[in-house]
Order: C-alpha cells, then sequence, then structure tokens
C-alpha cells in the first residue's frame, strides 16, 4: 500500500514540477557533461582520428570535478555518439555527423530510460542537417528539438520535435532575411528558444527561433564583433551572451574577453573577462554560477587545465 501510494505521489505532474523547480532554484544535483580521453594526464590531439576513437562521454561532479559516471551509448553502440543539450537531467544524443536519417534519442542516463524520436515524415536526402538543438519549454511546459536544414536549392528549412506529442512538425512560415545565402557557426537552447550565430556576408547576427510560439527574429551583432574566431554564445546570469576573444587588453600583462547581453532586445557590453597573458586559453563556455570556463594547453609540458575566470 505505501509502495503504491508513493509511486501515485513521484508520478503525479506537480510532485515533478516542484521537484525540478526545486534543483533548478537550488543548483542542486548539477553536473558537467564533458567528452574526454580515459586517460586524464595525456594531451591529445583532437584531430587524430585514433584517439578519437578513444574519447568517452562522463559526467563530473560540479564542485570537485571528480568522474561520478561513464556515459556509454544507452544502445550499446560503439559508434561514437554527440549530446546536442541537456535539460533537468534529460540528454539529446544522436550521430556526431547529422544526416536526414540520423537516430535522434531523448535519454535519462540516471533512470536509464531512452526515448528515440520517430523519423520524421518532411524530409528526404534533398536535405541536409545544419544544426540540433534540445531543451525545456517552460511556457508550454514541453520538452523540445530544433532541427534546422538546408535543402539541396539552398533553401532553409526547420523542423521542431515535442516530447509531449511524440511529433515533428515542419515549420512553414520562414522569414525573407533567412532566404539567402548564409553560414551557421554556433547556437544555444534558452527557456525554449533556440539561437544560432549565422553570417550573412560580412554581416554577423544571431536568429532566434522560439520552439513555442514559432516566432523568429534576428539581432545583429555589436560592430565590434567582426570574424566567427573566437566568438562563442553562451547564456550569462539568465540572458543569451556573446564573448569575444579578439581584442589586446588595456591592462599590462593581460588578456581579455569581451563580453555582451542580450536585454530587452539590445546588447549591453559589461565589463571585460581578464586573465594573464602568455598561455594558450580557450573558450570552453560559462557555468551554472555565471563563472568563465576556460581550458589551457601547455604543449610544451603536454597538460591541460581547467580555468574559471
Amino acid at each position: 500500500c505505501t509502495c503504491k501510494s508513493w509511486n501515485d505521489l513521484i508520478g503525479s505532474k506537480s510532485f515533478v514540477s516542484t521537484h525540478l523547480n526545486r534543483n533548478v532554484t537550488k543548483h542542486a544535483h548539477v553536473c558537467i557533461l564533458c567528452l574526454h580521453h580515459p586517460n586524464f594526464e595525456r594531451l591529445i590531439n583532437r584531430d587524430d582520428p585514433y584517439s578519437k576513437k578513444e574519447f568517452q562521454w562522463s559526467l563530473f561532479s560540479n564542485e570537485t570535478f571528480e568522474q561520478c559516471y561513464k556515459l556509454s551509448h544507452p544502445l550499446g553502440s560503439t559508434e561514437h555518439y554527440w549530446i546536442y543539450g541537456s535539460s533537468n537531467g534529460l540528454v539529446c544524443i544522436s550521430d556526431e555527423i547529422l544526416n536526414f536519417d540520423s537516430p535522434i534519442h531523448i535519454w535519462n542516463p540516471s533512470v536509464r530510460k531512452l526515448k528515440t524520436t520517430p523519423m520524421s515524415t518532411n524530409i528526404n536526402m534533398k536535405f541536409s542537417i545544419v544544426s540540433l538543438q534540445f531543451g525545456f519549454h517552460p511556457g508550454v511546459n514541453d520538452y523540445k528539438a530544433v532541427r534546422m536544414m538546408r535543402t539541396n536549392k539552398g533553401a532553409v528549412a526547420i523542423e521542431v520535435y515535442s516530447f509531449r506529442t511524440e511529433s515533428w512538425k515542419m515549420i512553414e512560415a520562414i522569414p525573407p532575411w533567412l532566404k539567402c545565402t548564409w553560414q551557421h557557426h554556433k547556437g544555444i537552447f534558452l527557456n525554449g528558444v533556440a539561437y544560432d550565430i549565422i553570417e550573412k556576408g560580412p554581416i554577423f547576427s544571431v536568429m532566434s527561433f522560439d520552439s513555442g510560439s514559432e516566432e523568429f527574429e534576428e539581432f545583429i551583432v555589436p560592430d565590434a564583433i567582426c570574424a566567427s574566431w573566437g566568438l562563442c554564445i553562451d547564456v550569462y546570469k539568465g540572458q543569451i551572451c556573446l564573448l569575444f576573444d579578439c581584442y589586446p587588453c588595456e591592462e599590462e600583462g593581460m588578456e581579455k574577453i569581451d563580453l555582451w547581453v542580450l536585454q530587452e532586445k539590445l546588447w549591453k557590453q559589461l565589463p571585460s573577462f581578464i586573465y594573464p597573458l602568455g598561455y594558450c586559453f580557450g573558450i570552453i563556455g560559462i557555468n551554472i554560477d555565471n563563472e568563465l570556463l576556460m581550458g589551457r594547453r601547455d604543449l610544451t609540458k603536454g597538460v591541460a587545465d581547467l580555468y574559471f575566470c
């Protein structure tokens, strides 16, 4: 009797919602998803195909950085897979190189449950996949996957998967400013909205697509951003941000990474992240505590370190 009542309680929508909100608010049970070589002391070339075969995904503690759990493919596949987003303990995985028929799995590693999205009836070989993003949309209380594609004639197409209805929907209304030649760079998913950096000729902009309302918007990046190299999109204090590592620092012996956040549809520049000159730092992203994560590679010593700024 007790088991049944407890099972009914923890399976109810109100309990699930309260539990998730509590964990998000308190940053409880937060882990770092990391793709790494089994030998942590070994500095490897990420482009080396032999080393790449040994890479694995793992969960690491957000506080101690100790390895908590090795993520083997849930279906037992030995092929290398990629993670295209995570939200509330769910991760979206698929092939590293996406094709129109690549299987997409929504996976909960903690309870070892898996849902595979159905094959879309809207796409075929004439489509090439540009990006895949996944996350939770609080406005519609549903998990969404957004797939951006091109046709063989260069036209753009966008499909949205609903976890609740277990179906794909092709977005018919594409804005005119997307019906041109453009190049996709990086993207991120926040509160049900997919944000992507796109390059149209000499102009860089951030395209947003709300997977709930199915509305598009475009935000031209600040004039100081002139290249894709050193440009990163992430979330800082709950807002979409751009990180740009290009310009010299005014402070002697230091380097900087410029930071802008998107506030009320305008870019606002915040104080830059400052770090010591002379090391090979690379931007990894911003963590849940709003600290900048950077990797430092020391090729002479053959080591790589994780730094917070």
